[in-house]
């Protein structure tokens, strides 16, 4: 894989966050991935979110497998903690980093072949588990690697470039994520950064396994005409719910309006928020309804975008196995290795 560097000269004058780092110093390398494809979209969205949240960019773990996304955080964070690993295991990888280091940020980046085919049982298993990171799928659809097969999130009945139709039904990761116990799932499109970003800042600050699934589009072999993976299909068939923002900590901000109606609010940073009250018949905090939600809108072909679900009680990996509060690589030879003595005590118990 050739790495090619940006420019070290920039503009002068670009913004600094509260660290005073401009979005530059959260970029990586300059993309190899084909001209217009969403996963760069999704690259953009990450690097504007972290730099957004003034998180320093070594607190930062990407994880990624094998695939065209897996090959995107080459492209952000370059001052981060990184490891490419092999195809479907990213989320081993990931589990082991966040039990060793739970202060680092982690980022799990997949896509459709990595977490729905070869990866699927461990896509299964890291959510349920409720490792603290932000799992992001860049999903299009399709294999670009090896020149555009049908992957298991295809709908059934979307054509390939030739016209051959897709003849099995597709694995909805989103519904997926909602049963298995993610307590923070959402879906997004590439093109849609307004939606995105937000959506990427919230996952990162969750407590708890955070899920984004989003519809990239692979311009080499999915952007056509009988593709619902394609620039076109998504932006005619987008349905937005819960249109959501992260808001640090600050000063209580009450507004109080009805339903279908909508309301100017000042934050604290001067900007102006616009909300519009959404029905009242959409909670995101019911997995059950959530699930049924997302599922009946897409027997209907039409893909539902946003905050889907969110735990209000959400736990982490490191809350159900009530581990120290001092991460596992900090810890010394004695503490990890109490000795004999200690292993014999532990046997005993199981007697």
């Amino acid at each position: 894989m050739t790495f090619v560097a940006k420019p070290a000269v920039h503009h002068p004058r670009l913004p600094v966050n509260d660290l005073g780092l401009t979005r530059r110093d959260y970029e990586g390398s300059v993309s190899t991935l084909c001209a217009g494809c969403g996963h760069d979209s999704v690259s953009a969205a990450i690097v504007q979110a972290c730099a957004e949240l003034s998180i320093p960019p070594h607190r930062f773990a990407k994880i990624s497998g094998i695939g065209c996304s897996s090959k995107t955080p080459s492209y952000f964070l370059n001052r981060s903690h990184g490891f490419n690993s092999v195809h479907g295991r990213m989320p081993s990888v990931a589990t082991g980093a966040n039990l060793a280091n739970k202060e680092l940020y982690t980022i799990g980046i997949s896509g459709d072949g990595d977490s729905a085919s070869i990866g699927l049982g461990q896509f299964a298993h890291i959510v349920r588990r409720r490792i603290n990171m932000l799992y992001i799928v860049d999903n299009n659809g399709t294999y670009g690697l090896t020149k555009g097969q049908f992957s298991a999130t295809n709908d059934k009945g979307s054509t390939n470039k030739r016209g051959a139709p897709n003849l099995y039904e597709a694995i909805d990761l989103v519904s997926m994520a909602i049963q298995l116990g993610a307590s923070f799932v959402a879906r997004s499109f590439s093109g849609d950064k307004k939606q995105l970003v937000p959506l990427i800042k919230a996952g990162l600050m969750h407590h708890g396994m955070a899920f984004i699934d989003v519809v990239s589009p692979c311009v080499a072999f999915n952007n056509h005409n009988g593709s619902t993976k394609s620039y076109e299909y998504v932006r005619k068939h987008s349905e937005t719910v819960v249109a959501a923002d992260y808001v640090p900590a600050a000063r209580e901000i009450t507004a109080d309006y009805a339903p279908g109606t909508t309301e100017r609010v000042s934050m604290p940073d001067g900007s102006t928020l616009h909300l519009y009250k959404v029905a009242e018949d959409y909670d995101p905090h019911n997995r059950v309804e959530a699930l049924h939600y997302v599922q009946s809108r897409q027997e209907r072909g039409e893909v539902v975008t946003g905050l889907l679900y969110l735990d209000p009680a959400a736990m982490d990996c490191h809350d159900i196995l009530n581990t120290l509060d001092t991460p596992l690589n900090q810890l010394g030879t004695g503490e990890l290795c109490p000795g004999s003595s200690a292993l014999t005590a532990i046997n005993e118990s199981f007697r």
